[in-house]
């Protein structure tokens, strides 16, 4: 007779925490009238900022910058237990202090906060980023803050104070097993709840390192109130692969408001004027040709105007 009480105090401590003040548009109904992704400057004027994430990269319009060399990864092989939360907009997993990132042009070295994930329904598109209008079916960030704070609260004060790395999923014809703690571990948290994920690394759940070389960047936000303007935003170009039962399982959790977890991400935002960087060669070679080809072009015109 305990259990409904305790569920209902966890679930009003999961509302204060995760912010109820806002929900996801596929959250809205007629007897829970939440801000959707529409009205949130309502509730955090963030939210009307003009450098909101996510965004639509466009990759003829990225520019190369030399500068972003492979981040490195530290602390991403260690094993560990996480708990592992149903928020009641999404899923979260806490990490290790002892998980930092630096490198790749980073203002500081940073550490790891926690991974979460956005979808859309039974495998389709879900992803907050796009890549040339291409939404993927799901999206993971791994949120970390420069080493100097304390808390997410205290980083996002500093432009730079917050650092994510994007990850896109892609369906698979086969299931990806490293993926299989996280998956069998939802069944316990379809509600607003919590479980611990035991014997979990963070190298199982991205691309090889050697294939992570590959990024786009940009200065953004949060993705979901407050939307502070304080985030470096590292986006990977290699996917990671997900069968699409693995895929459909997010799906069978729920919001606060009891209704099927899916859709859970913010529509695009404009760039307003911001430049999207890009780490890999490809750009860099083709910028290069370019401009070889101008010189050679205006040397060819200098020459016949001479003559």
């Amino acid at each position: 007779m305990l259990l409904a009480p305790v569920l209902f105090f966890f679930a009003s401590s999961i509302k204060i925490v995760s912010g109820a003040d806002w929900c996801y548009q596929s959250e809205f109904t007629c007897s829970n009238a939440c801000p959707g992704p529409d009205a949130w400057g309502r509730v955090s004027q963030h939210c009307r900022g003009r450098s909101q994430s996510p965004v639509n990269v466009v990759t003829k319009r990225v520019l190369p910058d030399g500068r972003l060399t492979p981040l490195q990864f530290i602390g991403y092989q260690d094993t560990f237990h996480g708990r592992l939360i149903n928020t009641g907009h999404n899923v979260q997993l806490d990490l290790p202090q002892s998980i930092r990132i630096n490198g790749g042009n980073l203002a500081a070295p940073y550490r790891a906060l926690q991974l979460h994930l956005h979808w859309g329904k039974d495998g389709g598109p879900g992803s907050e980023h796009m890549i040339d209008g291409e939404q993927f079916p799901m999206e993971m960030h791994i949120v970390h803050i420069k080493d100097e704070y304390n808390s997410l609260s205290q980083a996002v004060r500093d432009r730079t104070g917050v650092a994510v790395l994007g990850f896109f999923f892609q369906v698979s014809e086969s299931a990806n097993k490293k993926f299989d703690p996280l998956i069998n571990a939802l069944k316990y948290i379809t509600q607003p709840s919590t479980t611990t994920l035991r014997g979990v690394s963070l190298e199982m759940f991205i691309p090889p390192q050697k294939n992570l070389a590959k990024y786009f960047r940009y200065d953004g936000s949060l993705t979901t109130p407050n939307c502070a303007e304080a985030v470096v935003w590292s986006l990977f170009e290699n996917t990671i692969p997900l069968g699409r039962k693995q895929l459909a399982a997010f799906s069978q959790l729920q919001f606060l408001n009891g209704k099927d977890m899916v859709n859970t991400y913010r529509p695009v935002q404009t760039l307003n004027g911001r430049q999207v960087y890009y780490s890999g060669s490809h750009v860099a070679v083709v910028s290069s040709v370019l401009l070889i080809i101008s010189v050679l072009v205006s040397s060819a015109l200098s020459v016949y105007t001479t003559e």
